[in-house]
């Protein structure tokens, strides 16, 4: 069992907050990024209404899931006990198969949907902008925590 523990990468609860942070908004951009490439070619009439829905899907989303998300992982990560902690509990473990099954389902609409990608960029920046959003929630506890 020690030598299990040598292998473990073990950090201060300080890391899996950055660590969460800049996962979430890292994605969050990335996803957005995604959207922007797709909506590049329209025209700027019907790129604003795309812009608007998926901005308005982001709050919807931050405020009924991921906000709630973001709370509850920070409550979790104060409670987690121990010098070193597993770095990879930034998330909890159940939620690695939901990510998982999101990703793929991203690689799935990406390549292989019939819907057109403008209507994608919506759904991707709703998810996108949302992730963002929640990511600030990291950022700010952080800064409260160094000051």
């Amino acid at each position: 069992m020690n030598r299990i523990n040598t292998l473990k990468p073990g950090v201060d609860k300080f890391w899996l907050f950055v660590v969460a942070s800049l996962m979430w908004s890292g994605v969050g951009i990335y996803l957005d990024f995604l959207a922007f490439g797709w909506l590049r070619p329209l025209n700027l009439a019907p790129v604003t209404l795309f812009i608007i829905s998926g901005l308005f899907l982001a709050v919807g989303i931050y405020f009924v899931m991921f906000r709630r998300f973001t709370d509850q992982n920070i409550i979790r990560i104060n409670g987690l006990t121990g010098e070193k902690i597993c770095i990879f509990t930034f998330q909890r473990w159940t939620s690695y198969p939901l990510i998982l099954v999101m990703i793929s389902l991203g690689i799935i609409l990406r390549l292989y949907s019939p819907i057109p990608k403008p209507y994608l960029a919506i759904l991707y920046l709703g998810i996108g902008s949302s992730l963002f959003l929640a990511s600030l929630r990291y950022y700010r506890y952080l800064a409260i925590v160094i000051s």
